[in-house]
């Protein structure tokens, strides 16, 4: 097993037209490569925000299809092929087989090695709902809930897969040890964010004794919606490695696994579990 990886999380203000997303995703890719990361994570929606969720069923793919029928997945493959690295697209709108007869589809991370094969594949399990006298969200109107957690190995870590409102549910992450690093795409509002974000993913990070990239959405987007960004690398510690407040760019940072092994060691939090209270 390798003892440092080197990571990039990708922060964007996707719009509504996926060709242009996927060319952005194609230059960030490219940057975060050329600056020596192995594992990019993407952010969730990297391909598409628009006014309304119902519009991403226009664009929902079948599951790791032919390049015509799977633009967006076939991008992702060929890009951690092209160069070489681990490629975490968090994420995109796969159709249920047989079809969903309320035209629902999943929310899914898929994971791509450095030989461009998806390796990965986690369905959004915990579904954002969210009201206000100003704001109003409901996944579950248009998207199926995921059933299982995933993991995956990438020769330097355990990778355990997450989408934003996940990180609300500790018990997910319980479920996924043991895993070293954790990734939460995310497209967070700037309401829910501003209050949570940063408190949410160091909890996570310290109870799990584990890295954490949380790659997100981070701006104002053409469609008037507002995500918090804030893209974070923080260490099994809760110390913030990266970050990046708004606007589109990386975070990047060397995960090394002295650190993992130094912080558990000092406090073996994880061997002191008393399960089922």
């Amino acid at each position: 097993m390798s003892t440092k990886l080197k990571v990039a999380g990708i922060q964007m203000i996707s719009g509504a037209v996926v060709s242009e997303n996927l060319d952005r995703v194609s230059v960030l890719v490219e940057q975060a490569a050329q600056q020596g990361a192995q594992l990019v994570a993407l952010p969730e929606y990297f391909c598409a925000i628009g006014a309304s969720d119902s519009a991403k069923l226009g664009m929902a793919e079948p599951f790791n299809q032919t390049a015509s029928e799977s633009p967006i997945q076939s991008t992702l493959a060929a890009l951690a092929k092209q160069y070489g690295v681990w490629l975490a697209g968090g994420t995109v709108p796969i159709l249920n087989e047989p079809r969903d007869p309320s035209g629902r589809f999943f929310n899914s991370q898929l994971v791509y090695s450095p030989l461009g094969e998806v390796v990965a594949r986690y369905d959004k399990i915990h579904l954002f709902d969210f009201k206000t006298a100003s704001e109003s969200y409901d996944e579950a109107q248009t998207i199926l809930s995921g059933k299982r957690p995933v993991k995956f190995d990438c020769g330097f870590a355990t990778v355990g897969l997450s989408i934003c409102y996940d990180l609300r549910f500790p018990e997910l992450y319980r479920s996924l040890l043991p895993v070293d690093l954790i990734l939460v795409p995310a497209a967070f509002t700037a309401t829910t964010g501003r209050a949570h974000w940063e408190t949410l993913l160091r909890a996570r990070a310290i109870e799990n004794q584990a890295y954490v990239l949380a790659p997100a959405q981070g701006g104002e987007h053409p469609s008037g919606r507002k995500t918090w960004g804030h893209s974070l690398l923080i260490d099994p510690w809760g110390e913030i490695m990266s970050s990046l407040t708004f606007g589109e760019g990386l975070v990047m940072g060397e995960l090394c696994r002295s650190r993992l092994d130094e912080v558990r060691q000092n406090l073996p939090a994880l061997e002191h579990r008393v399960i089922g209270i």
